[in-house]
Order: C-alpha cells, then structure tokens, then sequence
C-alpha cells in the first residue's frame, strides 16, 4: 500500500534526475534510497557503496549472470611462469 508522503522540492527534483537514469519511477528512487540508508545504518561495518551494490545485485535477473571459472592457484601459477634459458 503507498502512503502519500511531504517531502522537500530538492530531493524531489534530485530523485527526479537520477530515477531517469537508474530506470526507476520516482517514489521507486526514493525507496531505493530509503532502503540503502536503513540498511548502512543497520550494518555501519560495511561501505555504504558496497550496500548499495548488493540491494542492486539482489534485484537483478540471475538469467544475466555468467558463470565464474575459478581455476586452482597452482595450475594458474604454472602458466605465468616463463621457460628458464640453460646455457
């Protein structure tokens, strides 16, 4: 259920300009950055960009993602190595 809500003309106006380019409606842009401040203040450990990131990450279709090879340290290791010269 929304709820009408005051809130000032420059934050109006700020959400505005960034809800374009995050493809948000503006009560969505202002959400989403409700959402990031609770959830920094929640968790004052973590960077308020690595929140950011991972309330995006968590609303991103899964059907984009790419797989992650992650290949062992040893074989990687051998591969950087250069040949030595005998001589």
């Amino acid at each position: 259920m929304g709820t009408p809500i005051r809130i000032d003309d420059d934050i109006y106006l700020a959400a505005q300009r960034v809800a374009g380019a995050e493809r948000r409606s503006i009560p969505q842009q202002i959400e989403f950055w409700a959402l990031v401040g609770k959830t920094a203040l929640e968790n004052p450990d973590l960077p308020v960009e690595f929140v950011r990131e991972l309330l995006i990450s968590k609303h991103t279709d899964r059907a984009l993602a790419e797989p992650f090879d992650l290949k062992p340290a040893k074989k990687a290791a051998a591969k950087t190595r250069s040949p030595r010269r005998r001589g």
